[in-house]
């Protein structure tokens, strides 16, 4: 089992800037890679970006691309979201998400991961 918990999301005017944080607990040693995921009221889920735990290669979503950064640090298992020049469009609950299990998945799909956490609310007021 593998447990998230996700920080750092809160009200911030647009053009700010927030770093949202998702702590991994319990059997960290099995993750493979982690994601962020997204969902504003009234819309579908929509995948922000995605990291491999040990390589550190990364993907993006289209939507957030270059203001948004994923990263991690493996020693604390925690993986970060770092997300600059914010649009009231940005405004959403964020997910962080872990896969565990061996498998080819490309990581842009709710369905790829294994463990999700609760989600953080980032509003982006105009």
């Amino acid at each position: 089992q593998v447990q998230l918990v996700e920080s750092g999301g809160g009200l911030v005017q647009a053009g700010g800037s927030l770093r949202l944080s998702c702590a991994a607990s319990g059997r960290t040693f099995s993750i493979l890679r982690m994601g962020w995921f997204r969902q504003a009221a009234g819309k579908e889920r929509e995948f922000v970006a995605t990291i491999m735990w040990m390589g550190g290669s990364t993907s993006y979503g289209d939507s957030v691309k270059g203001p948004f950064t994923i990263s991690r640090d493996n020693a604390k298992n925690t993986l970060y979201l770092q997300m600059n020049s914010l649009k009231p469009e940005d405004t959403a609950v964020y997910y962080c998400a872990a896969q565990t299990k061996i498998r080819i998945r490309s990581g842009v799909r709710w369905e790829d991961y294994d463990y999700w956490g609760q989600g953080t609310q980032v509003t982006v007021s105009s």
